[in-house]
């Protein structure tokens, strides 16, 4: 019984870990993506650059249609460096903010869990098996 409190007193204390890193890494994402979205400049003549949504748009456009960044300057004529600096820096927020919670290493409770689950639709000791990782 001991060594059963002493795991589930471990789990809790890196649950507890995990959650305070993804608060911290929450607020460093949300600098990031205020950063990325500000990037609103003037030029040396005063008139207004690409504004923040223009940048998503265009990033979301290359990653969604396969756009590439000479399609870009065509299509919301924007220069081939600022769509490419644009794709980058969404694809960098997008890491920081998803990338702890969702690549991290699976916690023993949620391995017991998808056994249940993969047993219950037949297939037992799915998940070493590489078909059954999507």
């Amino acid at each position: 019984m001991s060594n059963l409190r002493r795991v589930l007193e471990r789990q809790q204390r890196e649950e507890e870990e995990i959650r305070r890193k993804r608060t911290i890494e929450d607020q460093e994402a949300d600098v990031e993506e205020e950063e990325m979205l500000a990037a609103v400049k003037y030029d040396a003549v005063g008139v207004l650059g690409i504004l923040s949504e223009q940048k998503l748009t265009a990033a979301l456009q290359m990653l969604a249609y396969e756009a590439s960044v000479e399609q870009m300057d065509e299509i919301a004529r924007m220069g081939k460096l600022t769509a490419l600096e644009c794709l980058v820096r969404f694809c960098d927020v997008v890491e920081n903010l998803y990338t702890r919670e969702y690549l991290c290493k699976p916690t023993l409770r949620d391995l017991q869990s998808l056994l249940q689950k993969a047993e219950a639709r037949g297939f037992p000791g799915m998940t070493g098996s590489i078909d059954c990782m999507h």
